[in-house]
């Protein structure tokens, strides 16, 4: 018997998108029961009546700010984070004999400064930002470098198969004065700095959605990947029993046993179209059905 594994494939993604939907569930679970500062005076009074055995995990919200801001080199805004990249995109000679459009990354680079979340209250110091769920960096500029063409250049590429259309560079930051809700472990300094980072166990989200959207936005993915789960399952399921039947079916398969001669030489469907037997030439009067064990 071959193994079907399309209904394997199947079970196996329902599986493993049932584990994404309980994770998606836990993390909403969670985070509805993390404690919320309604500004950052209070959350400096939560943690001077916490204790300092447990972490405390908090949700806070404000804008972004820092004393130091990164300004952008290509579009001069200001940020706390700012990423670089450059791409070199080129025409490959393939196999074939035909020119592919692709791409190889030239350059990467991250830069961040100490950054804070103010609401008019106070401030609370994020840490690690960039490890967190749901941050998103806003694309402040691209631009399309076109490579220099030169005879000897072209030249040179030809030969390597390749054609240099030039290269692309893209920033990436996260502004200032960009409100943020953060979910992470709060502590507090000797000096009375807080600081929001990611916590041991538990949720660390930088995000510009509010706590109640990412609690609701989590419960619909895994609402989607229990009703994706049902699906693959089923579907696969269906695969392994109609397997598991047809092989059950060859197992049994019916015979006709041509009663005036004696051979046995056909199936059901192919012993309907003859009028006499294949082996001995002989009229088919009559044809028992039989069983093959």
């Amino acid at each position: 018997m071959m193994i079907p594994w399309g209904g394997v494939g199947c079970c196996l993604s329902a599986a493993a998108l049932y584990l994404l939907g309980r994770s998606s569930g836990r993390d909403a679970e969670v985070l509805r029961s993390v404690a919320r500062a309604g500004s950052m005076k209070d959350l400096a009074a939560i943690l001077d009546t916490a204790s300092k055995v447990l972490p405390l995990v908090v949700a806070v919200s404000g804008r972004v700010g820092s004393d130091t801001p990164l300004i952008c080199q290509q579009s001069g805004m200001r940020g706390v984070i700012v990423e670089e990249t450059a791409e070199q995109h080129f025409l490959k000679h393939n196999d074939a004999g035909s020119w592919i459009q692709d791409s190889a990354v030239m350059l990467s680079v991250s830069k961040e400064v100490p950054w804070y979340l103010d609401d008019g209250t106070g401030r609370v110091y994020v840490v690690g930002a960039r490890a967190a769920a749901g941050l998103i960096l806003t694309v402040a500029s691209e631009v399309f470098e076109e490579s220099g063409r030169t005879l000897v250049r072209g030249t040179l590429d030809y030969l390597q198969g390749l054609k240099m259309l030039g290269v692309k560079r893209t920033e990436r930051v996260l502004p200032t004065g960009t409100s943020l809700t953060v979910v992470g472990e709060a502590i507090k300094d000797d000096v009375g700095t807080i600081r929001i980072q990611r916590p041991h166990k538990g949720p660390f989200y930088v995000s510009p959605k509010s706590i109640d959207q990412l609690i609701l936005n989590l419960g619909k993915w895994a609402k989607l990947y229990r009703l994706a789960s049902m699906g693959f399952a089923t579907f696969g399921v269906f695969l392994l029993a109609k397997r598991a039947i047809q092989h059950f079916l060859e197992r049994k398969r019916r015979h006709e046993l041509q009663k005036r001669c004696g051979h046995m030489c056909c199936c059901m469907a192919c012993s309907s179209h003859l009028t006499n037997c294949p082996l001995c030439r002989r009229r088919i009067d009559q044809a028992v059905r039989t069983f093959r064990h």
